[in-house]
């Protein structure tokens, strides 16, 4: 595996390997990987010749009440990792590299950027999709693959591609889990035990969810209800919202008439958690 920091060294190697014809991937992380990130790596693997990892803890996505500082960073088991997963190039840019002056240029994509994680975390999606339209400029055309654990991004990545004509083809890969069914984040190396195990609330709540549209029920009121009431439940967790959305558009819904989507977000200990599963009514 190749590692660089800055950007010209990323786009000679990855230009040189289309140049012979190569089809590259790319996995944006921030780092701290786990099993989740080394399997949206293995797919990209797979798939492509030439497969781009990027570690960058990026300050636009953190409001000033989140604590940049804190996010955690392991270079050394995130280059193992990446390794091990047949990662051809990773590319870990300092911020003065992505950032070297003030930033004055934004992307926002409305709507799918609004409500859900946007009510706790206002300014997030504009950092998002602003680092992730950087990195497609520095990538270049390829197969880019992110989590489906981070619904909401996925969806305003998709769709900041489709506006803005990227040579792109967004890779939606499935949410890795613990065994106890507790989704994999870097947020959850701050739970201990009890709150770990308090966290599974989460991916409960959807399997209630999910119960209720399998019996019959369409309801999104009665299905929101139910998640909620799992939560609420766990002493050590914290609601913060249950959705059941448009599954393409995210908006709102008052019935679930195909295809829906489920969502929640909780405060479990220290983290903040987030979870999420579709329902296919057809």
């Amino acid at each position: 595996m190749y590692t660089v920091h800055t950007i010209p060294q990323a786009r000679a190697f990855l230009d040189s390997a289309r140049a012979r014809g190569q089809q590259v991937g790319l996995v944006p992380t921030m780092g701290f990987l786990h099993a989740g990130h080394q399997s949206l790596m293995r797919r990209a693997v797979s798939e492509c010749d030439v497969v781009v990892a990027t570690i960058f803890v990026n300050p636009l996505q953190f409001a000033p009440n989140e604590d940049l500082a804190a996010y955690p960073r392991d270079f050394v088991a995130d280059s193992e990792l990446a390794a091990e997963a047949g990662v051809s190039i990773l590319l870990a840019p300092s911020v003065d590299e992505m950032y070297p002056e003030t930033v004055v240029t934004s992307v926002r994509v409305s709507g799918l950027s609004d409500g859900l994680e946007s009510g706790a975390r206002p300014t997030h999606f504009e950092g998002v999709a602003t680092v992730v339209a950087k990195l497609f400029n520095v990538v270049g055309p390829c197969r880019a693959y992110f989590g489906e654990k981070d619904y909401q991004q996925l969806a305003v990545i998709r769709r900041m591609v489709s506006d803005l004509s990227f040579n792109i083809q967004v890779i939606g890969c499935p949410i890795v889990r613990e065994v106890d069914g507790l989704a994999m984040s870097s947020r959850n190396a701050y739970l201990e035990a009890a709150d770990r195990e308090a966290a599974t609330c989460l991916r409960r709540a959807l399997d209630a969810g999910v119960a209720l549209l399998e019996a019959g029920e369409r309801s999104v009121v009665a299905i929101e209800a139910a998640m909620s009431a799992v939560v609420e439940a766990e002493d050590r967790a914290t609601l913060d919202y249950v959705a059941v959305r448009d599954a393409d558009t995210l908006q709102t819904i008052a019935q679930v008439e195909e295809d829906a989507h489920l969502l929640v977000a909780a405060k479990v200990g220290p983290s903040r958690l987030i979870d999420n599963c579709a329902f296919s009514g057809k």
